[in-house]
């Protein structure tokens, strides 16, 4: 089969403006709500992209771990390639895509690092395993194997076999500060229902227009 021949009919409905409501976080949580509820296989992954000094794009899946008004938060190693990016250009996009209910949504954001209280209450509530793989590995560092890797991460499991795993200094997290959120639903005859919130100001007010798809 040509790869130009895989195509399907999206049929599970449309998006209307009658069914937006004021605040777009509101709607993603519905929407959230609904691909877990539809037991998507990890409901809550977005591709991270950030963009290096030359300008090169990079994408990544990272699992998002809390939202609200005030942004879209995640974790990571705070010595990673989009850690260091993120450093010297805070914009960034995430993107969910829920293919299996037919639905997208895409945010532009600026990134925040989370204070040392909201990352230790996070890790802490991690399981052990995690917390001792968050030591182990130098997240973007180049690997001669992956026994180095396994290795290390046995080493830590001794050393860490007693008490609590203390939080690395080189561990964190970010808050994506909204600016666009655009909700996609698959329509009939590639007639997509696609509407973007642009943040006015600094305040809680958005603008919606709808895009053609």
């Amino acid at each position: 089969m040509e790869l130009s021949d895989i195509r399907r009919d999206y049929t599970r409905g449309g998006l209307r403006r009658h069914d937006l409501p004021e605040q777009p976080e509101a709607l993603f949580d519905k929407w959230l709500k609904q691909a877990i509820e539809a037991n998507l296989t990890d409901p809550t992954a977005m591709t991270v992209a950030t963009v290096d000094a030359s300008g090169q794009p990079y994408q990544r899946i990272v699992l998002l771990k809390h939202f609200d008004k005030d942004g879209f938060v995640f974790y990571t190693n705070l010595g990673s390639r989009k850690a260091g990016q993120l450093e010297a250009n805070s914009k960034i996009s995430l993107h969910f895509p829920w293919h299996a209910i037919e639905r997208q949504v895409h945010i532009t954001g600026t990134a925040e690092k989370l204070s040392k209280l909201e990352v230790m209450k996070y890790f802490s509530s991690r399981p052990k395993e995690s917390q001792i793989a968050a030591w182990a590995s130098k997240q973007s560092s180049r690997l001669s194997a992956r026994q180095a890797l396994e290795g290390k991460f046995m080493e830590l499991k001794q050393k860490f076999a007693q008490g609590e795993v203390p939080l690395p200094t080189f561990w964190g997290g970010y808050r994506v500060k909204v600016s666009s959120i655009e909700f996609w639903q698959g329509g009939e005859n590639r007639l997509h229902d696609r509407f973007l919130f642009t943040r006015e100001g600094e305040g809680e007010l958005w603008s919606v227009d709808r895009l053609a798809p």
